[in-house]
């Protein structure tokens, strides 16, 4: 029967659905994570009766037709964007971006991923990393005869050297927006790639127009919601589970249509 069909593919997008809230719900405590949701569309029709065909030589014409449709899918699966709440970490390179923009992090390859992870660390040879080692862009090197290293809101980057009595700048933060957020690709490591959906990025300094600015001893915590996230996955629970009953109920129909009297 058709309705085996259709309500296999309603348990198949609903089986997504509960996978993308299980990954939400495992990164709540992520840095810089973005909770993602699932999309659906609704299936080919099949027509019984096309709407709006004639049905008499007088130019009657059908007013609702018969149709059958042939069940869900998952159309895509973005992810929301939205600023996730700030938490003090009391750590002088722990930098939070508040508003728009990612940290440009260079990978080994050469490629220039970013993040809005800004739980950074600093490497044998004083370099801003992340917490991989992964350099971030442009290099920021930290001498390593300073003290009192600061990152003000506009990200310009202080530190006091040696016996001096007034602080040094040694670089600038810089951040990159992109038209279409959610059409990077995400590769793992709080990391994301820009892709032809995501747009070129556009670079600017914190506090530029368009660009968010920067917190020092803060991070941002994941976007994700635990009472919406425990509400939508009790929602697909019950849609996996009227679904499989659409199924049995199917196979008592088609059982009780060939068993013998």
């Amino acid at each position: 029967m058709k309705a085996m069909h259709i309500a296999a593919s309603g348990m198949a997008a609903q089986e997504l659905n509960v996978e993308l809230i299980s990954n939400n719900i495992a990164n709540m405590r992520t840095t810089g994570f973005k909770r993602q949701r699932a999309d659906f569309q609704d299936l080919l029709y099949q027509d019984m009766r096309r709407v709006g065909t004639a049905t008499s030589e007088n130019g009657n014409i059908l007013p609702t037709g018969v149709q059958i449709g042939s069940g869900v899918r998952v159309a895509a699966t973005p992810r929301v964007m939205s600023q996730g709440t700030l938490s003090s970490t009391e750590k002088e390179t722990d930098v939070a971006i508040k508003g728009e923009g990612f940290f440009r992090v260079l990978l080994p390859d050469g490629r220039t991923s970013y993040s809005r992870d800004g739980s950074f660390e600093i490497d044998s040879q004083g370099r801003i990393t992340t917490a991989d080692g992964y350099p971030i862009e442009p290099q920021i090197t930290v001498p390593s005869n300073s003290t009192g290293l600061t990152v003000n809101a506009q990200g310009s980057v202080q530190v006091t050297v040696g016996n001096a009595t007034s602080p040094t700048t040694i670089g600038q933060f810089q951040l990159a927006r992109f038209i279409n957020k959610s059409g990077l690709e995400p590769m793992g490591n709080n990391l994301y790639l820009e892709t032809a959906s995501s747009g070129a990025p556009q670079t600017g300094n914190p506090g530029d127009e368009g660009f968010g600015t920067l917190l020092q001893n803060q991070l941002e915590q994941g976007n994700v919601n635990s009472v919406t996230e425990i509400s939508d996955l009790i929602a697909a629970q019950r849609a996996y589970e009227m679904n499989s009953r659409v199924i049995r109920a199917a196979d008592e129909m088609m059982s009780a249509t060939v068993s013998p009297k």
